[in-house]
């Protein structure tokens, strides 16, 4: 089974009332990867982390989650396991594009959160966003770029790396 890493930028606060702008995956052992493209966006000022309300639409999103299918059955041997920082939030758009568009979700129904992750490692289920810190690539909302600090960070945590504890803000 091959970890796939990924990142959702979108705009509102599901796929009932908004849209995927963008996503990135991340294969975890090659950190080969994958960026689909759908709606042209730009952060939003007040807070770079939600993108504007887009206007164009770039791609189709069926042939974007066709191509990202494709790309899956290349990086795995098996069924890939989704691996988020915030799987509530990311997995819900995508499993909401291969649901409209595929019909079958090559993940299946489930994903892994890094910080609970984490927290088992510390022992305190509380300690849920120190991982953070172990990342290399910086977090500047590029779907592509957030996948792959948080590969990095994990690899980093199969490593035995821990970072400073500190209170969980």
């Amino acid at each position: 089974m091959a970890l796939i890493v990924v990142d959702v930028e979108a705009y509102g606060l599901s796929p009932m009332n908004g849209v995927m702008t963008e996503f990135g995956a991340v294969e975890f052992e090659t950190r080969r990867s994958f960026h689909g493209v759908i709606w042209e966006s730009s952060p939003d000022p007040a807070n770079p982390a939600k993108p504007l309300k887009p206007t164009k639409q770039v791609r189709p999103l069926g042939e974007v989650m066709r191509e990202f299918t494709d790309w899956l059955d290349e990086v795995s041997k098996s069924r890939p396991i989704f691996v988020s920082d915030n799987p509530a939030y990311d997995f819900q758009w995508i499993n909401a594009a291969f649901d409209v568009t595929t019909g079958v979700n090559p993940f299946g129904h489930s994903g892994r959160r890094i910080g609970d992750f984490y927290a088992g490692l510390v022992g305190d289920f509380y300690q849920t966003h120190q991982w953070k810190s172990l990342r290399v690539t910086a977090h500047d909302h590029h779907p592509v770029n957030d996948a792959m600090g948080n590969a990095e960070a994990l690899a980093r945590l199969f490593a035995g790396e821990r970072p400073e504890p500190q209170p969980d803000a």
